[in-house]
């Protein structure tokens, strides 16, 4: 690796024509580097994931991505790819390989750098432009964390470098309000002692790790975490001698501080942490995810709204098959029952956008619990209108699940 000054590598980057461009995504954007390669280059394709508000918003700029983040969502420019988060590596490998790669790492150490919170899909991808004669770019940040696993890339691998002193992003701090601690307290309920864990960021994943610091003996493996592990963590709810395994982290500055070189806590690249299969070999796997829309056939959809692309797959369909197969695993889906904002049910007859995915365990809303596994369709369905839709939907919800030739009393 070369270190450069921000003139050198703007003139080294201008080279490029068209290219398409891998950043680090979620809580992890290099904003200094993506701002010189923007300069520097009229026109290119820009592939990340759950990209956050500030990355470029011009003419020229092509937004791709698998998951959609605040920074992309809604923009005309937009191509979204469909895939599991698992399968992504394989586009970049196969269908959308990387001219230029842009990390966001620690500052070099013994030869190497680390990927620090976010490893996710970067292995793949710098693996795949060095394939083909690319660039790998790292912006060198003292404030990024060390940490372990795949994130520790050796300073080889690494084309061109830039000094950047910043502060890491964290998302904003949400309250957890009444109906998400009574969804995270339900769904707690079904997590035992001994359990292995996997949750996203939110309000309702806040309020089931709030909900879980008398357990014991948890394990935690998951595509991400944020503050709530480490609340786990301070309270004695983790064993000890099972590594925090996630592919990317973002949080407050006390997590950053938490997960730098700390042996306890391991980042792997998605292909691994998302692996079904590898989910499957878990202890007891729970696995909990929201949605936007459930209907009666016990279908989630946590994609789209009004057939406009929200998000995307993510790692929900990875996880709740490898959950299923996990020895005493449960995969559920957890949502309020009423939308505040639209002012309409969140379960509806069946869905009228794609589905991200089905065959769940429990569906949980405020109103209860949902047990899917196990019943027929008939039981399943009138177990999501009694104990997971709200009260003033459930007549509508009844008769229309009958026109469908739902058996329903």
């Amino acid at each position: 690796m070369r270190v450069v000054s921000e003139s050198q590598l703007a003139t080294l980057v201008s080279r490029s024509v068209d290219p398409r461009v891998v950043v680090s995504g979620n809580f992890a954007t290099p904003s200094d580097a993506l701002a010189i390669l923007d300069k520097a280059i009229p026109a290119y394709r820009l592939f990340m994931l759950n990209a956050q508000p500030g990355i470029p918003d011009r003419d020229g700029v092509v937004l791709e991505t698998p998951f959609v983040g605040a920074g992309m969502r809604g923009r005309a420019a937009l191509r979204y790819f469909p895939s599991r988060l698992s399968l992504v590596p394989h586009l970049l490998q196969q269908a959308l390989p990387p001219d230029i790669v842009l990390l966001h790492t620690s500052l070099p150490l013994d030869g190497t750098v680390s990927l620090g919170t976010e490893v996710n899909i970067l292995p793949a991808a710098i693996e795949a432009a060095r394939a083909r004669g690319g660039l790998v770019i790292a912006q060198l940040n003292p404030h990024m964390p060390y940490t372990y696993g795949d994130a520790v890339l050796a300073t080889d691998e690494i084309d061109y470098g830039i000094e950047v002193a910043a502060p890491l992003a964290s998302p904003a701090v949400r309250e957890i309000g009444a109906v998400s601690r009574e969804i995270g307290g339900k769904v707690a309920s079904l997590v035992d002692n001994g359990a292995t864990l996997q949750l996203g960021i939110g309000a309702v994943p806040d309020a089931v790790l709030a909900s879980l610091t008398s357990r014991r003996g948890l394990g935690v493996w998951s595509e991400m975490f944020s503050d709530g592990v480490l609340g786990l963590e301070k309270a004695g709810a983790l064993d000890p001698a099972v590594p925090v395994t996630a592919s990317f982290v973002f949080g407050t500055n006390e997590l950053y501080e938490w997960v730098d070189r700390n042996p306890r806590v391991r980042m792997l690249r998605t292909e691994k942490t998302n692996d079904p299969g590898l989910i499957a070999r878990q202890r007891a796997l729970v696995s909990v995810n929201g949605a936007l829309q459930v209907d009666l056939f016990a279908q989630a959809n946590a994609s789209r709204v009004r057939g406009a692309i929200y998000s995307g797959f993510g790692g929900q369909t990875d996880f709740v098959v490898g959950a299923l197969h996990s020895p005493g695993g449960k995969a559920i889906i957890a949502l309020p029952s009423w939308h505040p904002r639209a002012d309409v049910s969140t379960v509806v007859p069946r869905l009228t956008g794609p589905v991200t995915s089905f065959q769940h365990s429990y569906i949980v809303s405020e109103q209860g619990i949902a047990t899917i596994w196990g019943h027929d369709a008939a039981t399943q369905a009138r177990q999501i209108i009694d104990h997971v839709a709200h009260p003033s939907s459930r007549d509508h919800l009844r008769e229309a699940g009958r026109e469908l030739g739902f058996a329903l009393t």
